[in-house]
């Protein structure tokens, strides 16, 4: 049995539940969650020295972060779906729309992180708006040209998804009212993929 340390909230998190649930191996994952607010959180300590979330802990004690990494190892236990192409331009197309996912994750959790652990006399403003500008700026760019969706995801789709789901959760849905083709596009990956609202944060 595996062990992925998460918390229920964690884009990162849900991309890697999603990459589980796809591969056909959750039932082969206990689910710890953690908190993360925790600066001191022994159990972070004791997986991955840089105290971030997600972890997989392997049966043979071996630790696996953050999410890209256990992501590839997940898509490794099946031959399909294949999630990332093995090579050629599908899987540097993959790989960027991932890492395009990944940059958006990592500013809209600096604004929250900012917003809920620094008080509020030396909160930046103009810090925050540069973080949301990153996030506006990749956010155009695919409503512009959205991924094609074929119905069967890929490690990119599932990124955007946990992205974009990570928005609706703590930016209030605010992307919704300027980027209608990727409200189409995600309203199309949460119809044909159930692992999105399996994974949707209580």
């Amino acid at each position: 049995m595996m062990t992925l340390y998460s918390a229920p909230a964690s884009p990162f998190g849900r991309r890697v539940k999603m990459t589980a649930i796809l591969k056909g191996v959750m039932d082969g994952i206990t689910v710890e969650a953690v908190d993360t607010s925790r600066p001191d959180n022994d159990v972070l300590k004791r997986h991955n020295p840089l105290q971030k979330i997600p972890v997989l802990v392997l049966p043979d004690g071996v630790e696996l972060y953050d999410s890209r990494v256990i992501c590839d190892y997940l898509d490794s236990l099946a031959p399909e779906p294949r999630l990332i192409p093995p090579s050629g331009s599908d899987r540097y197309r993959v790989l960027r729309l991932g890492a395009l996912a990944d940059g958006i994750m990592e500013a809209a959790l600096l604004i929250v992180y900012e917003t809920r652990f620094r008080p509020q006399e030396l909160r930046s403003a103009p810090w925050c708006q540069r973080q949301q500008s990153k996030i506006d700026a990749a956010l155009a760019g695919l409503d512009a040209a959205p991924p094609a969706w074929r119905g069967r995801p890929d490690y990119g789709d599932v990124s955007l998804a946990a992205a974009l789901g990570y928005l609706d959760l703590r930016h209030d849905g605010r992307w919704r009212s300027e980027r209608p083709r990727l409200v189409d596009w995600l309203a199309a990956f949460d119809r044909d993929v159930p692992a999105f609202a399996a994974t949707a944060p209580h």
